[in-house]
């Protein structure tokens, strides 16, 4: 197989992905697959995302994606033991490599639990840059001890820069798409309120926004229950899109 230009036709299937609107959540399973099919070495492979709620605040678990059932239960593992390669490779901005989980006395919990568990010998887990709260890490999985090799680890790199780029932008896409949903329910429900109280633009705004602080709910689900009100149809049209 031809890895590089492997590589090359997954960067334009991401890419590409993302300039049809494909949410993030297929993005990453479109990774997660791909590192399998490219990656001689790798028989499973996932990717976890985490989020700080501020700077310097606890990470939580955000959402991941995984080719198969053994890559999930492995970060599973990590997130019961709340430590390992995973952890690592995300705060400590670096690739982090367990060549043989029979020897490997870094994370004493996590590898014994993966030996029973798993098929996992080796791993290899790579630095997600996303967002400035919202990092991740790929991480790649062998039946093999000693599996990732220095020419290995520099496709996955290329593979994990590809992977973080494409998410990052899928996601930018996805709050857009979002943000013009709410604009638009909110704009119907100002017409409502200009219609049936006599009332300019402005004025409809302010009433809305009044409304939504009275409430303690957000504006968008203000506009969007009130005009469910008088056309639920279009409203579950609208909002479906978010």
């Amino acid at each position: 197989m031809d890895v590089h230009g492997e590589i090359a036709r997954l960067a334009r299937v991401l890419h590409g992905a993302v300039d049809r609107d494909v949410s993030p959540n297929r993005v990453l399973d479109e990774i997660t697959r791909s590192a399998v099919d490219v990656l001689s070495p790798v028989d499973h492979a996932g990717i976890t995302l985490v989020r700080r709620h501020h700077a310097g605040g606890r990470a939580t678990l955000q959402t991941s994606a995984t080719s198969d059932h053994v890559a999930r239960r492995f970060d599973e593992l990590q997130h019961e033991v709340d430590d390992g390669p995973c952890f690592e490779a995300i705060w400590q901005h670096r690739t982090v490599q367990i060549d043989d989980m029979e020897t490997e006395d870094r994370w004493p919990r996590l590898t014994a639990a993966t030996l029973k568990q798993t098929p996992i010998r080796s791993t290899l887990s790579m630095q997600l840059y996303i967002e400035k709260l919202d990092l991740g890490a790929l991480n790649l999985h062998s039946h093999a001890p000693h599996a990732f090799d220095e020419d290995t680890q520099d496709l996955a790199l290329v593979l994990a820069t590809h992977a973080a780029i494409a998410l990052s932008t899928a996601r930018r896409g996805e709050h857009f798409r979002s943000a013009l949903a709410s604009r638009d329910i909110i704009g119907q429900a100002k017409g409502m309120i200009m219609e049936r109280f006599g009332v300019d633009a402005v004025a409809a705004f302010t009433m809305l926004r009044q409304l939504s602080q009275e409430s303690n709910i957000a504006l968008a689900e203000v506009a969007a229950q009130m005009v469910n009100i008088e056309h639920p149809r279009v409203t579950q049209r609208d909002t479906s899109t978010t």
